[in-house]
This record gives C-alpha cells, structure tokens and sequence, in this order.
C-alpha cells in the first residue's frame, strides 16, 4: 500500500505531521479524524529505491524503544485500547524501519494474537526481559505500570552500559594512537636518522643501536606483525566463542585488579535492578532467574544464577546458595536475605541496585584519574625514550667537539 506523508493541526491547534500506510487518502483522512487531526498538507510519499535493502534502512535504537514504551504507557492508561496505541505510535513514528515493525505487530495483534507474542517476532529489539514482561502486564491489567518500568528500567541500564564503555575508550584509543605513532616512528623517521648517522663515521650508543635495529625488524617484517595480530584477534574470538574459553575469559575478567572490580560491581547492579523489575513486574522468580542469566554478559555470572535457579528449584531461598556462588559480594546476599525475610524482595533489589550503580559511578570516576596519569607516563616513557635515543649520538658529538 502507498504511504501518505500529512501534517495537520490536532485539537489543542498544535502542528503535527507524520505518515500513515493506507491505500487511500480517504482512509488517511478517516485515521486522522479518529485521531481528532484536521489535514492541511496531504500527499503520496514517494517510492524509496533502497527501501527494501536493510542495509540502508535505519537502525531502531534504544532510546526509540524507550520512547515508544513512555508513550505506549501513556495512552493505556489514558484508556485507550492497545490497537489504537499502536496505531497512532505507528502513524507518528518517523524511523522507517520501526513503523514497519509497529504496523507489524499492531496487524498481529489485531490477527489475534497476545501483544507480547507479537513483540517476541523482533527478539533483536525486545528480548526476553521485555517480552515477559508484558505478558505479565497483559496477564495482570497492569500493562501501563509494566511499560513505565520498562523504560525506566531500559534508561539506568542505558547509562550504566555508557559509564563502563566511556571509561574502558580512553585507555584502548590512547594505546592505539600510541602504537601507531610508534609504528610510524620506527618505519619513517628513524631511517633519516640512521642515514644521518652512517655518514658520522663513529660508534653508535647502545640505545640507538637498539632503536635501529627495532626498526629494521619492523619495516622488514611489517606484514608478518599486522598478520599476526589479526591472526591473534581472529583467534581470540573464536577461542571466546567457545564454552570453554568464555568462561576462562570471562572468570579471568573478574579477577584482574582494577577491571575486575568494576565488572563485578556493573554485574551486581544489572542482576539486581533486572530481578527487582522483575518480580515486581509479576514474573515468576525462576523465570526471572532464567532471563538473567541469558542477559549477564559473562560465563561466570551466568554460571552463578543458574546454580541459585537450581537451589530455589529444590526449595532453598535466593540468599543461601547466592551467597555460595562466591561470585556476589556478602553484603548483597544479607540484603537479599533481609528482603525474603520481610516479604519486599523486590524493593531490597531496587535498592541494591541504587547502592550499586553509585558505586559504579565512583568506581569509574576513580578508575579515569587512575588511568590518566599512567597514561601520560607510558606515552613519555615509551615515546621520549625513542627520541632521546636518536639524539643521544648527536649529544655525544656535540660534546667531543666541544671538549
């Protein structure tokens, strides 16, 4: 069907504009008398060539979801039926290739179909944890309150993730710019040197030899080293992908000293925060556990929730066999215990979480000011030490003549 693209004035005479798939422009002036939009511009938008390439189409993001949960919850609870919502979402929606999926799952759901089974076609952009959700909103007429958590759920988990990634690019882009002003060093500037040298006629100080000679080694070998690195990252990651060398990867991730201690604080917060939107949410609490560990991001955290599923299966509490992983820190397993005990699990791990992501947020800003100044000397020490190595046989000289 021809898309109509459309801009009107709403009741509040606000301007809106937007585009509605429909065959004709009678239908579209229907939608938006049901939506109380009085039309001024109305036309046929014109046929994309690379519409039907995914390549060129674009990415539904995040915080498109997110937005789409907020407005969702919105018009629910204003007491509109879920049709409608999807229906007026879609209309609005500006990125392609999420009104295709909105108009998909609003025919799904008019074909019959439980929101969340619609919503459980497109697992790339609502996982597991989202789908379960709802239905558990949908089960318990609670489907405004569940998208409202959804997003403010998607939110903190948002700006964790960008608080981690922000403070692991600062040291990998330096070490990169590093190596390739090294690269660079070696490859085209020592050589003027070393021609500068030979004409010199004299003994060359140990230093520079060995510069000169590193960078011999890599002009002449610069195609085995660029093959072996990508050799090397090749085989890391299917080694990684492997169930064998995640989880040594992965275990060894949580032991290294200052890295280690960040991840495990990122993996306390998003197991709490996940399990306390969770069971407030209405889902089952094996099957809250079940969706956690699929979503940890590392083997030994899966591994960890798995053997608690296993223990709450054969009747324990969450607290004990929490506490006997070794993976979860004393204090977060007394709180959880405390929380059981009183009968609000679900607010303990809410507050768990708060405490945590605080604790990520200093974890991180102490891990920058760290980093920094080691930074800055491994920069000096290893490109300084290049430069005072060339100028030492100049340095030399300059004080035979002068002597």
């Amino acid at each position: 069907m021809p898309v109509f693209q459309w801009e009107g004035k709403d009741r509040n005479n606000q301007v809106r504009k937007g585009e509605i798939e429909a065959a004709t422009e009678q239908e579209v002036r229907a939608v938006l008398g049901r939506q109380r939009i009085v039309p001024t511009k109305l036309k046929k938008k014109p046929k994309d060539l690379l519409e039907n390439i995914s390549f060129f189409q674009p990415k539904v993001k995040q915080q498109d979801i997110i937005i789409f949960c907020r407005q969702f919850s919105t018009m629910i609870d204003a007491g509109l039926p879920i049709i409608q919502c999807l229906d007026i979402l879609q209309s609005q929606q500006e990125n392609l290739t999420f009104k295709k999926m909105l108009k998909d799952i609003k025919e799904s759901v008019e074909g019959g179909q439980t929101l969340a089974d619609s919503l459980k076609k497109y697992p790339d952009h609502f996982d597991s944890l989202f789908v379960n959700m709802v239905a558990a909103g949908e089960a318990g007429g609670i489907l405004d309150v569940i998208l409202r958590r959804l997003s403010v759920y998607m939110e903190k988990a948002a700006r964790l993730k960008a608080q981690v990634k922000g403070a692991m690019t600062y040291p990998i882009v330096t070490l990169i710019i590093a190596v390739l002003v090294v690269a660079v060093i070696l490859v085209f500037v020592i050589p003027v040197f070393e021609e500068m040298f030979a004409s010199f006629g004299q003994g060359l100080p140990a230093p520079t030899q060995a510069v000169i000679a590193m960078s011999f080694f890599v002009q002449s070998k610069i195609w085995w080293i660029i093959g072996g690195i990508v050799l090397v990252i090749f085989a890391f990651r299917r080694f990684y992908k492997t169930e064998k060398g995640r989880a040594m990867i992965d275990e060894l991730t949580l032991r290294l000293p200052v890295i280690g201690i960040l991840i495990r604080k990122v993996a306390v917060a998003k197991f709490t925060r996940t399990m306390g939107t969770m069971l407030a949410s209405g889902v089952g609490i094996l099957e809250a556990l079940d969706i956690v560990a699929k979503t940890a991001g590392n083997k030994s955290i899966e591994t960890a929730v798995y053997k608690v599923r296993t223990g709450i299966a054969e009747g324990q509490t969450i607290a004990d066999p929490l506490s006997e992983t070794g993976v979860f820190p004393p204090m977060v397993c007394q709180m959880i215990a405390v929380g059981e005990s009183t009968g609000a699990i679900d607010a303990m791990m809410e507050k768990i979480a708060d405490f945590y992501e605080e604790e990520v947020d200093q974890a991180v800003e102490n891990l920058t000011s760290m980093i920094e100044p080691f930074m800055l000397v491994f920069l000096g020490v290893v490109i300084g030490g290049l430069v005072v190595s060339m100028y030492l046989p100049i340095f030399k000289m300059a004080g035979a003549i002068s002597g």
